[in-house]
This record gives structure tokens, C-alpha cells and sequence, in this order.
């Protein structure tokens, strides 16, 4: 089961959100699940061709995420003692932390707050705004 989940990417405040989310996992003897999200859409349209083309490259971009996102951030949880997993997703970002928190019975969800243009968070708004409106449990944004 896990407790405590968080969304990272490759920023600074990322980092900051898992040794957040780690410090309390370890005070609390919960578990951690660290998460990437790598944005896609189901609703492109595209060629037969195109969709082949689209698997192959889905693969090198999990095993890209794997190396170049997640492994770092579970590297920061080495000798903590605290549970630790993580997965790589396709999908809009904001949409899957919320799933993941229901389907892995989540606690608390933390995410960094990385800068976004101006122009496209007035348009669809950021994903740290999106899960503090629809999450199922409470949200830490960590600047």
C-alpha cells in the first residue's frame, strides 16, 4: 500500500518534493511511490503507421524517464529504510497522479511547483493547480 505519493519531473523542485515526501514517509513509516508523468494525448489522430511509429518511441521515452527522472530521485531514498516505488506513466499528468492516488490508496500528494509560460497556465492552468482543485487527498506544492 502506498501512503505517500509524488509527481517528479527533472526540476529542483521536484528533488525538493521527494526529500519532503521522504522525510515524512520516514517519521511516519509509510511507503513512497515516485511518479513521472510523460504528457500525451489519446486523442491525436494519427496514421496506422503513425501509431506503430508511436509504440516504438513510447518505450525509449519510459526507458529514458527511467533513467533520467526516476532513478535519481529513488537514488535520494537509499538507506532511509522507507519502502520505495516507482512508475512511469503516458498521460495528461494532472489526470494520472489523481488515479494513481485512488488506485494506490494514496495519503498525501506532493508535486513541485515548476514555472510554466504565463499564457499556457491562464489557457489550461498548471498541474500543481489542477491536482490542489481535483485531488482526493490533500495536495503539498513545494516551491
Amino acid at each position: 500500500m502506498t501512503n505517500v505519493l509524488v509527481g517528479v519531473d527533472r526540476s529542483d523542485s521536484s528533488t525538493r518534493a521527494v526529500q519532503l515526501a521522504l522525510r515524512w514517509a520516514e517519521v511516519s513509516g509509510q511507503s513512497l511511490l515516485v511518479v513521472h508523468v510523460i504528457p500525451w494525448s489519446p486523442f491525436s489522430f494519427q496514421t496506422a503507421s503513425e501509431n506503430e511509429y508511436r509504440h516504438a518511441q513510447r518505450e525509449s521515452e519510459i526507458a529514458a524517464a527511467q533513467a533520467q527522472v526516476i532513478a535519481p530521485m529513488v537514488a535520494l531514498a537509499e538507506g532511509s529504510g522507507v519502502d520505495v516505488a516507482a512508475l512511469v506513466r503516458h498521460g495528461s499528468p494532472s489526470d494520472e497522479l489523481i488515479e494513481l492516488a485512488e488506485s494506490h490508496d494514496a495519503t498525501h500528494l506532493l508535486v513541485g511547483r515548476t514555472g510554466d509560460s504565463g499564457l499556457r497556465v491562464s489557457l489550461f492552468g498548471s498541474v500543481a493547480s489542477r491536482l490542489v482543485q481535483h485531488a482526493p487527498v490533500p495536495v503539498t506544492v513545494v516551491p
